[in-house]
């Protein structure tokens, strides 16, 4: 007699649904990996600073005199105003509260009367660091001090995206792009890490960009390498030129677990993902694209409208069904379609994302 296999099951709805796992998710999680916080054209010169959050922590950023670029917690180390805010450029950190004044390495350089205060030692105080990674002209954080760098979590896509994006050291983003969704961040970067729903709900991505027939992702460390082939170019709802780089004819994404992705179209046309996390209900994304010396593009404007007002519209309205049927009482965890041979009508990279959803809330 033969055995019955059982196949994979969709995580239980809790998992999306439930504000105390959103809470162990913040408190372990986002503090423990990876995230976005910008991009080193913000920081080009000495004194640039810009301010970011992650976790629920206030951060910035900033280039110090050494060159070096680095990342502390926004906060006064003597009565916890924060320090700054937007971005800018500054000789000196110094607190609006009580004008505690910091150099740019972090180190107490002064403040109001403290001569007074018996054994008063400045180089006692400091602002508390963050670890901070440069990678391929995009700056990430991680909370964890002792966290592995980037590219042992990531290995093989510096050189990747480098070779998609020879010119990434030249890049300045040009279209910022908000995109609220009612959905938990799970269930967005689910729908972003499978291209099964693609053809039924993607039509302009499925006909102008890429050949979903080609479609494929497979695992690289904790990131996801989606890859596939452009479309016709007499179908392209957009030029290229196949014969500016090796790539010019292929689609690549790269995710990085948990909640960012390089995004690199046809034409060596490179655009971002990143979310941030609001509450177990709700995530913002940010779309960005970016060009050489951030020069106004024609066709990286019209492609960043028709992204917005085709694949994100589209998206919008899946995840947000997805998580209303997440707290539906007749839903219960189906099977995935995990197909031995991977492509594009498989969710072999969900059945993958929900393993480390499911380590990072149940260890």
């Amino acid at each position: 007699m033969s055995g019955k296999s059982n196949p994979t099951r969709s995580l239980d709805a809790r998992y999306y649904t439930d504000p105390e796992v959103f809470r162990i998710e913040t408190q372990g999680l986002f503090k423990r990996t990876w995230q976005f916080a910008g991009h080193v054209s913000q920081v080009e010169n000495t004194g640039d600073y810009f301010t970011f959050s992650m976790a629920g922590e206030n951060l910035f950023c900033i280039r110090g005199k050494d060159g070096a670029i680095n990342a502390y917690y926004n906060v006064c180390q003597h009565r916890a105003h924060e320090l700054v805010t937007g971005e800018g450029n500054t000789r000196l950190v110094v607190c609006p509260y009580h004008a505690w004044t910091y150099e740019l390495s972090g180190q107490l350089r002064s403040g109001p009367n403290i001569q007074s205060v018996p054994g008063f030692d400045r180089s006692d105080i400091c602002l508390t660091t963050v670890r901070i990674e440069e990678f391929c002209g995009f700056l990430f954080a991680n909370l964890d001090p002792d966290a592995e760098p980037m590219d042992a979590w990531f290995p093989d896509v510096r050189e990747q995206l480098a070779a998609f994006v020879p010119h990434h050291g030249r890049l300045k983003h040009v279209e910022w792009v908000e995109i609220p969704e009612n959905c938990n961040w799970k269930v967005s970067i689910e729908n972003y890490s499978e291209c099964y729903h693609c053809k039924l709900n993607h039509q302009t991505f499925s006909t102008g960009v890429v050949k979903p027939e080609t479609y494929d992702i497979q695992p690289q460390g904790h990131c996801l390498r989606h890859t596939t082939e452009c479309q016709n170019l007499d179908r392209m709802s957009y030029a290229i030129d196949l014969q500016a780089n090796e790539h010019a004819g292929e689609y690549s994404s790269w995710f990085l677990w948990p909640m960012f992705s390089f995004q690199v179209y046809p034409g060596n046309v490179l655009n971002t993902y990143h979310w941030r996390a609001v509450d177990a209900d709700h995530v913002v994304v940010w779309r960005g694209w970016y060009t050489i010396d951030g020069a106004k593009s024609d066709v990286i404007s019209k492609l960043a409208v028709q992204d917005r007002e085709t694949t994100v519209e589209e998206d919008i309205h899946l995840v947000e069904s997805v998580q209303r049927g997440l707290r539906s009482s007749g839903y219960r965890p189906g099977p995935l379609v995990v197909d031995p041979d991977c492509g594009v009508n498989s969710e072999h990279s969900v059945e993958k994302l929900q393993q480390w959803m499911r380590e990072a809330v149940d260890g």
